[in-house]
């Protein structure tokens, strides 16, 4: 079967494999799951590993087969495999368990391993492929009905994990209810985070760089939230007026707005990191006055990564609840299709000049009935 790989470490490797088709006897005790992928999202992350910044490969192999974005339907199942069936649509979860005691109560995204394992990240193959097989366990059945944005599931569960700690967090606090939210960041990422937050019923003020109108502001505010350009609009500025903010979640890949975010958190408040940021940049900061409004007003900072199998189930909900409460918005979130594995060029391509792009995808197969 084919595949679009890398060779982690070697710059602008992306190549097309041919690799064996996979056996539900891969999964141990007749409990293989046979699935065809039908789409796989990218995001940086493949970018990223594709310019040789990070990855690595599976062991006993010189090549990961990248893609972590999944969405497909079940071909066939084993034996004693009762929770799918064939023509069931599935979401695999991406991270898997290591040794900690985190991962083995099911909370493997909390690893606190030095060695973590990623499929299409980090010594595990990925979804860019035609066929996986997997244990039930680390599968997710989505609705029929949610078939034409199903691939959006993992992206989404990324930013349901950080906020579902958030409230997990304030459980200390007995009657926590936050009113005000802000996202920073308009990408992908943040325009699902303004989507959890508006469907929990807060008001929610989401910075993104460009000024409007475009389709991501667009996008914002036909979910009622606020949105403000940082180029027209600093979020020291625009605190005042549209905080104090409960609950923020920071989504821009640029670190020193998590410190302007620190001092525009308010009193009891949960400020969410989900950046992933390299490099060395340095910023100059008020810190007493971070420090002390973070001690005299309770304030919570938290950073997240990856989602486990609660965070996936939490994003097919949202998805069903979304596709009510605002229906078509999330399929405009699926802006550019490529189509065909032997189209990896242009997969890469589109994902790394197209501006406009929200979700970039492939179109591996056609999906059945």
């Amino acid at each position: 079967m084919k595949a679009i790989a890398v060779i982690p470490g070697k710059a602008n490797s992306m190549h097309l494999a041919e690799l064996p088709k996979p056996t539900l006897d891969a999964v141990p005790g007749g409990r293989g799951v046979l699935v065809r992928l039908v789409r796989c999202g990218v995001d940086g992350t493949d970018k990223e590993i594709n310019a040789a910044e990070y990855g690595q490969t599976p062991a006993g192999c010189d090549f990961l087969v990248t893609g972590h974005e999944n969405f497909g339907q079940v071909e066939a199942v084993g034996p004693n495999v009762a929770e799918f069936r064939p023509g069931d649509y599935v979401v695999a979860t991406v991270r898997r368990p290591g040794t900690s005691i985190y991962d083995r109560i099911g909370a493997y995204d909390m690893t606190t391993d030095d060695v973590y394992f990623e499929h299409g990240i980090n010594r595990l193959h990925g979804f860019l492929t035609e066929y996986y097989v997997d244990d039930p366990e680390y599968i997710v059945k989505v609705p029929r009905a949610l078939r034409d944005v199903g691939v959006l599931v993992e992206p989404l569960s990324v930013p349901e994990k950080g906020i579902l700690q958030a409230y997990e967090i304030q459980r200390r606090l007995r009657v926590w209810r936050p009113r005000r939210a802000a996202v920073l960041g308009a990408g992908t990422v943040g325009l699902f985070a303004t989507m959890i937050l508006r469907l929990r019923g807060l008001e929610v003020t989401t910075f993104g760089l460009m000024p409007k109108p475009y389709l991501n502001s667009d996008l914002v505010e036909a979910l009622g939230a606020r949105y403000l350009s940082t180029r027209t609009t600093s979020l020291r500025e625009a605190a005042p007026a549209c905080g104090p903010f409960d609950l923020m979640y920071e989504a821009t890949g640029f670190s020193p707005l998590a410190f302007e975010a620190m001092e525009a958190l308010g009193k009891n408040g949960v400020l969410v990191l989900a950046s992933v940021t390299g490099g060395d940049r340095k910023v100059e900061v008020p810190a007493d006055k971070i420090n002390l409004e973070f001690v005299l007003g309770n304030k919570v900072m938290v950073g997240t990564v990856n989602g486990n199998r609660e965070h996936f189930e939490a994003a097919v909900r949202d998805l069903a609840l979304a596709a009510t409460e605002y229906p078509g918005w999330v399929a405009r979130l699926l802006t550019h299709p490529v189509r065909g594995l032997e189209n990896y060029r242009r997969l890469i391509d589109t994902l790394t000049t197209a501006r406009d792009a929200i979700k970039v995808f492939m179109e591996i197969a056609p999906q059945g009935g």
